[in-house]
């Protein structure tokens, strides 16, 4: 007998093939047969009717940051309710494992780096999170049956490199021993389960005491050991972040790549490949690292989003400013004085020019503050001016732009939200997206979901992607649009039966409606441990979501059933070999 029976759905199936109108019966989490309407013979302990509905694989999120927020919300929203059945996480080179059962002070040193690096809240980190585990294979056991998605983690380098080296991870470098170790250690984690690799040598990335973080000290002699290790492995990847990733790779930095991707024989995914068309120079260079990468027996893959996520600033607090050169001495100084250096006509001025300068890179967007809206006001001064944008307020006043936003933010201490307009929202640089999706070594992904929590909101691209194919500017097909949201980056991280409607395949599932499938606007919401606040979205027109075959959303409501599994290297997922 079959356990639910989906009747008349039109069916995507994930490869790109034609939708076709189908019954889809599911047995023991697995989809047990796909057939014409009415033509099922087996009974079912229950039907739904679908008929005028889109029934998709499960999405798979290739880059997330839910390592910790999947223990206090084993639902992993928003992104669930945006038809996500699988997450990998572990990324950026940071997880919350392994962590030295001798030091008690390395979980205190890696809360205050994620709560910095990766804008989750602290108390949340500290109330929502037990922190009882020592080996990465602990962290998994930790997760496994309490998650409603599927999930996959890589190894973070810094915490292997903290592990190891201890307070010398930050600055030091490793003696034979201590690499040796580390290598040891990540092995150890790849035969628990761990997806491979994960690091970063951005220079964003920060830990709690404002020092780079552990692996932004690490040569590359270092990493291509790593690597090599990642390749000892069945079933695992390299997730690595460079500098260049912002805005264009160094010839170094591609030499780096190409030799790590080709030590490990494993794809190398890294993130997020900017495309403006203000910029043409950018995408040609950094795909040149995917064809240099294929001519030494790797291969290295570029995450890119589909849709332009907002992300909020604020002169107060760390944020997409802070990052920009010379702003963070400015805006890591006490409020009082913050705010009478922002008002300084020369300290705005060299600010403007640092925003300004190659060395900005991807961050010179930030600097057009004329285009910025103000969101949530605090003071008397400042009211009526919620939704306005900057500039024209600014010509009201007779002020520059930057002139203008800075006196808003001081009159609220500070405090304002504000919502940089997108420069990049112009036709040419969606046509230069869609030209760019097309290319072998391009995948749509990069939300950061679980992070930058009071920032962005990137989990919903899946669904606002969707709508925007079938109603807006309709890029690509839905056929294309749903394998580029499944079978794709399932066939990259080799999930063995996932991302494909198809008999056998596990039944990880969406159905949506396609006249409304849509992703409702970021609200601020206070629903993390000690209150903490993180930006919400709500997904529009998803009917039900099931992660292998149990159902876990209804009409964008959580049911409460955990079916997800933590997917583990070898035994859920194969070996994409690039050899």
């Amino acid at each position: 007998m079959l356990d639910h029976l989906i009747q008349g759905a039109t069916v995507v199936d994930g490869t790109g093939a034609p939708a076709r109108t189908a019954d889809v019966g599911l047995r023991d989490g697995r989809i047990a047969v796909v057939a014409e309407p009415g033509t099922v013979a087996e009974e079912a302990r229950s039907t739904e009717d679908a008929t005028g509905l889109i029934l998709a694989p499960g999405f798979v999120d290739p880059h997330t940051h839910y390592d910790a927020q999947l223990f206090w919300d084993p639902f992993a929203t928003p992104s669930m309710n945006h038809g996500v059945t699988t997450v990998a996480g572990g990324n950026c080179g940071f997880t919350l494992a392994p962590l030295h059962p001798d030091r008690p002070e390395d979980a205190d040193y890696t809360r205050r780096m994620m709560s910095k690096v990766e804008g989750m809240a602290l108390t949340a980190l500290e109330e929502g999170v037990d922190w009882s585990w020592s080996s990465f294979a602990e962290y998994l056991d930790a997760l496994d049956g309490r998650t409603a998605v599927n999930a996959g983690f890589m190894v973070g380098h810094c915490a292997l490199r903290r592990y190891v080296m201890g307070a010398d991870a930050v600055g030091g470098q490793p003696t034979e021993e201590q690499l040796a170790r580390m290598v040891a250690l990540l092995k150890e984690a790849m035969a628990a389960g761990a997806w491979g690799l994960s690091t970063t040598q951005s220079a964003t990335h920060s830990d709690g005491d404002g020092a780079p973080v552990a692996s932004r000290h690490a040569l590359p002699a270092e990493l291509i050991a790593l690597s090599k290790a990642v390749g000892e492995h069945e079933g695992t990847q390299i997730e690595a972040i460079l500098a260049g990733c912002l805005d264009q790779f160094s010839d170094a930095e591609i030499d780096l790549f190409v030799e790590m991707t080709a030590a490990a024989g494993r794809p190398l995914n890294w993130n997020v490949l900017t495309i403006d068309a203000t910029v043409p120079e950018r995408v040609p260079r950094q795909l040149l690292a995917s064809e240099r990468a294929r001519k030494s027996g790797g291969r290295i893959v570029a995450l890119t989003m589909p849709i332009l996520t907002p992300m909020n600033m604020s002169l107060g607090t760390f944020c997409a400013l802070n990052l920009i050169p010379g702003w963070g001495e400015v805006l890591g100084l006490p409020v009082p004085e913050r705010i009478a250096r922002l008002r300084d006509p020369a300290v705005r001025a060299e600010l403007l020019r640092r925003a300004d300068s190659k060395e900005a890179g991807v961050f010179r967007r930030l600097a057009n503050f004329g285009r910025y809206v103000v969101g949530d006001t605090y003071s008397p001064e400042n009211e009526g001016l919620t939704g306005r944008v900057v500039k024209d307020i600014a010509a009201e006043r007779g002020q520059d732009a930057f002139q203008c936003l800075v006196e808003i933010c001081a009159h609220d201490e500070l405090r304002t939200v504000l919502w940089p307009m997108p420069t990049d929202n112009d036709p040419a640089s969606w046509a230069l997206r869609r030209e760019t999706w097309q290319h072998e070594d391009v995948l749509l992904g990069g939300s950061d979901a679980g992070a930058h929590l009071d920032r962005m909101c990137g989990a919903p691209y899946t669904t606002r992607f969707l709508g925007d194919c079938l109603r807006g500017r309709k890029l690509v097909p839905l056929e294309q649009a749903v394998k580029m949201l499944s079978d794709d980056p399932a066939r990259l991280f080799g999930l063995r039966e996932r991302g494909r409607i198809t008999e056998g395949f596990h039944a990880d599932l969406v159905l949506f409606d396609p006249e409304r499938i849509d992703a409702g606007p970021a609200t601020l919401v206070h629903d993390l441990p000690g209150d903490s606040p993180r930006l919400d979205s709500r997904a529009v027109g998803i009917v039900s979501v099931r992660v292998n075959g149990v159902e876990t959303v209804r009409d964008d409501e959580v049911t409460g059933a955990i079916p997800g599994r933590v997917l583990r290297s070898g035994r859920d997922t194969r070996t994409v070999s690039t050899r």
